[in-house]
Parts: C-alpha cells; sequence; structure tokens
C-alpha cells in the first residue's frame, strides 16, 4: 500500500492535472466500493468544478466548489490515470497488468470524465480501493480516526512522547505504525526510521530511552521528506508516480527489502523477521 510520500506525490501531480475543472460525468461497474450509491453521487458532483486536492494519512480528498469533497482510497492496488484529451497520459499508484494502451480495461471501476474531455480513471487489480462523496462535516469526522501528520508543525517532540508513552507494552515499530497515532506511516518508512535511529523494532515502549525517542522523532521527520523529495518508493513495481516513473527514494533504503544484504554501516547482514504479522528489516548489529 502505497505510505504518504507516494499518495503525498500522488496529490501534488493530480492537483496539477484536474485543478480547476469541471465534472461532467461518473461511471463504475463496482458500485459496493462507492458512497453514496452511484446515481446520487453522480447527481451532486456534477457540474461542480475542483477546488483543490489535498491529502490526510493515506487517503486523497478531492474539494469540489459545492462545499462537497470527493475521498479517494488506493488501497493494496489501487492506481489513477489521468488521460487529457490531446496530450500524454499520466498515472500514479500500483501498476496494473496490460499497462496503458487501452482505457478504459477489465480494471477500470470508475471513471470521472471532465467537461475539456479529459478523464480521470481509476484501476483497481483486487477491487479494494473506495471513492466517497462526503461533506465538510464529514470529512472532519474522517480525518478525525487518523493520528497527527508527522510532517506538520503538530507533530512536536513533545506530542510524539505523549503519544507513545501511553502504550508502555507495544513493539516500538507497532506504535509507529499505527494510523490512529502517527499518521501514513507504513512498513518501507518504519523500518527505514528505526534503522535510521539504531532502534531494533521489536523493542517494547517502554525500553526505548529519551534520547532514542528523540533520535527517532528526528529521523522520521528526516526521511519522510526525503522521500517526498524523491517521489516515494517503488520495490517490486507496486508503486509508480503520476509520471508513471518508479520512486527515486527506492536507491535510499537501508534495511526494507535488503533481506541478506550487507548493513551499509556495519556490513553485517539484514534480517527479515515476521513481527506483529509484517516483514520487517533490521540489522541486528546497529539496532539495539
Amino acid at each position: 500500500m502505497p505510505e504518504l510520500p507516494e499518495v503525498e506525490t500522488i496529490r501534488r501531480s493530480l492537483q496539477r492535472a484536474i485543478g480547476g475543472k469541471k465534472i461532467s460525468t461518473f461511471w463504475t461497474n463496482w458500485p459496493k466500493k462507492v458512497t453514496p450509491k452511484p446515481a446520487a453521487l453522480l447527481k451532486r458532483i456534477s457540474g461542480t468544478t475542483v477546488a483543490g486536492v489535498s491529502r490526510r494519512a493515506k487517503i486523497l480528498i478531492i474539494a469540489l466548489n459545492n462545499g462537497d469533497s470527493l475521498v479517494l482510497h488506493l488501497k493494496l492496488t489501487g492506481q489513477l490515470i489521468y488521460q487529457p484529451k490531446h496530450g500524454k497520459i499520466v498515472f500514479g499508484g500500483h501498476p496494473q497488468p496490460g499497462g496503458l494502451d487501452f482505457l478504459p480495461n477489465k480494471f477500470t471501476h470508475h471513471i470521472f470524465s471532465f467537461r475539456d474531455g479529459s478523464k480521470l480513471f481509476f484501476n483497481d487489480l483486487r477491487k479494494f480501493g473506495w471513492v466517497k462523496l462526503v461533506n465538510q462535516q464529514q470529512v472532519d469526522q474522517l480525518t478525525t480516526e487518523f493520528g497527527v501528520e508527522p510532517l506538520s508543525k503538530k507533530f512536536t517532540f513533545s506530542r510524539f512522547t505523549a503519544t507513545v508513552s501511553r502504550y508502555p507494552n507495544r513493539t516500538v515499530k507497532q506504535v509507529v505504525m499505527d494510523q490512529k497515532l502517527i499518521s501514513g506511516i507504513g512498513n518501507i518508512y518504519a523500518d527505514e526510521s528505526l534503522y535510521a535511529a539504531r532502534i531494533r523494532p521489536g523493542r517494547r515502549m517502554h525500553t526505548i530511552t529519551q534520547k532514542e525517542l528523540r533520535l527517532l522523532h528526528r529521523q522520521i521527520v528526516l526521511l519522510l521528506k526525503k522521500a517526498v523529495r524523491y517521489q516515494g518508493t517503488s520495490t517490486d513495481s507496486i508503486y509508480r508516480n503520476i509520471d508513471g516513473a518508479p520512486g527515486g527514494f527506492s536507491k535510499f533504503l537501508a534495511v526494507y527489502g535488503r533481506t541478506d544484504g550487507l548493513c551499509r554501516r556495519c556490513k553485517s547482514k539484514i534480517i527479515k523477521i515476521k513481527l506483529n504479522g509484517r516483514g520487517t528489516h533490521y540489522c541486528a548489529n546497529c539496532q539495539r
């Protein structure tokens, strides 16, 4: 699933692609993942203009000029493809079998059409992604389900320590990945942040010192900023940015996806284990 840097990359490109465009129609062949029912959704969005595209945690929020917002979640295999009336097709998310040669294709489940002839396709191999049309109050309710944004000014060290200290018996990785505590961090950036802070992922929170917490807080912010700057991470072709290119942060990965590779600090082997049901990478020598 794309994490904060990948979704933020898609958000920025989507803003450039559809910002200011007027919606004409909406089509779906997978109504169970559309809220409200497609006919009601179409009635509310037809003729509206995209006022802006924002992000909360791993979801995209397309604000409309009538006060409503389209909320999209790519989940495990979602992909957004923007097709202008003339010019280059661009997409972001998970590559789908068959590429972009034929649109729509068998993986296309939702289509937003704009007055200028351009289209936004929501393709999804496993059909877990969803589309919701909500009002501002519902946006507020939805976004309160997530924890603090780690790239916001609210992600202070004092707030970070107060949050994580409430769960002394959880593993540090489990806390960092809890979307209700800190939003947008998944498996990749949890492993990388803990490596950078020299903390073993399976340690319980009550064993983490204040010095270690301060370093972890700092590394989370630095790594996410760098990943956004390089337009996210691609591993095993699971993510492409909106221009179809792999994320540039992949070359900076220190542990994630490098099982049996050598640690760049001490040359020990990178280990992969299962922790809380997730594949977890770390250096047993450097991380204590």
